[in-house]
């Protein structure tokens, strides 16, 4: 039970990511922590995550809520801020480093801050244990697939910050740096599935960037089962990759629109996107091991790699989301899955959706 007994540390931890770790991780189902720290810089956000366990009934929520009570704890601070990161990272056996500036477009016109947030926050983190020997036990650093081979700032800096995560075992022995990389996730702040949604219930026209553009898909839950793995297994310096489908917009727009008359307009790619999204590079993948269902890319920094065994390679190409495209039946029967059709959606929180 890896949680057990732990004090928890969650930069970004109002996002959407931050939110499904800190529900599960209040489940208990990994062990009970002692504490957990939501640590971000949305004063909204934080009042509004507080309100939503504060205002849970329902019997299958009664252990959240005592745990909500007993060990959830808010924090106004930045990452950016080294003394507020300090503050918080001194008091955490394990962190997860979920905050970052993530939309691509915002981080193409705002390049600078994207910096200061994906890179400078990460180094601050790392910083901090080194300067002050906290006795953290594990960094868990989240990334992206546009860290692999970027084109874009966004990706650029997320793959900055894996660097300085992998990196900074080599000088900091008593804790162990991991990251784990995954695709789009359906239905997060700021992914297509909402804008979709709320382009269908005004009547269209619904945009599309490029018809045969792919994007890996997962859900949330998903991406926290890759950090669960990683939290279980990663040895130093390891990023763990959950191998997962890809998926055209195309598809997903029909399969959300259905039968309902609504225009599709192809608006053309935007600046810093991909056709296809790679998770492990070509040059990964002389690196990259298979675990389960994940990949593994093990650290090229010769001082953190395991030579008592070999591991063969698991890929002899990159892993891009064009590999393995859902077809439309497919895509279809995933956005079933996770109730993420319109007629699952609760319009009257449009506003959480679109956020």
């Amino acid at each position: 039970m890896i949680l057990e007994g732990k004090n928890i540390l969650v930069t970004g931890g109002t996002g959407s990511l931050g939110r499904t770790f800190v529900r599960r991780a209040l489940s208990g189902e990994l062990g009970t922590p002692k504490k957990i720290i939501v640590f971000s810089r949305d004063e909204l956000k934080q009042h509004e995550m507080r309100m939503s366990y504060l205002h849970r009934v329902a019997a299958t929520d009664e252990v959240i809520y005592r745990n909500f009570m007993n060990i959830l704890e808010f924090r106004i601070g930045d990452v950016r801020d080294y003394a507020s990161v300090c503050a918080a990272v001194k008091c955490a056996d394990i962190v997860v480093n979920a905050a970052a500036m993530k939309q691509v477009p915002t981080c193409e016109y705002f390049p600078t801050e994207a910096v200061l947030t994906n890179c400078i926050g990460a180094a601050n983190i790392v910083r901090a244990i080194q300067e002050h020997g906290y006795p953290v036990n594990t960094v868990v650093a989240i990334s992206t697939d546009k860290a692999c081979k970027p084109v874009n700032v966004m990706g650029m800096t997320k793959s900055i910050q894996e660097r300085i995560i992998i990196a900074a075992n080599i000088l900091n022995p008593q804790t162990r740096f991991i990251c784990v990389r995954y695709g789009n996730v359906l239905a997060s702040r700021g992914s297509v599935i909402p804008l979709f949604h709320e382009q269908i219930r005004i009547g269209g026209p619904v945009t599309i960037t490029v018809p045969e553009m792919t994007r890996f898909l997962m859900s949330l839950d998903q991406a926290v089962d890759t950090v669960h793995t990683a939290l279980r297994e990663a040895m130093r310096g390891e990023t763990y990759i959950p191998n997962v489908p890809g998926a055209n917009v195309q598809n997903i727009a029909k399969a959300l629109i259905g039968i309902r008359k609504i225009e599709v307009k192809v608006t053309g790619i935007r600046p810093g996107e991909k056709m296809h999204e790679i998770l492990v590079s070509e040059e990964e993948a002389h690196h990259c091991i298979k675990r389960g269902n994940y990949y593994v890319i093990l650290p090229m920094l010769p001082e953190l790699r395991d030579t008592s065994g070999h591991e063969p390679n698991a890929l002899i190409k990159e892993f891009s989301s064009d590999d393995t495209v859902l077809d439309p039946a497919d895509t279809l029967a995933l956005l079933k899955k996770y109730h993420l059709m319109i007629e699952d959606v609760d319009f009257s929180q449009r506003s959480e959706l679109l956020r």
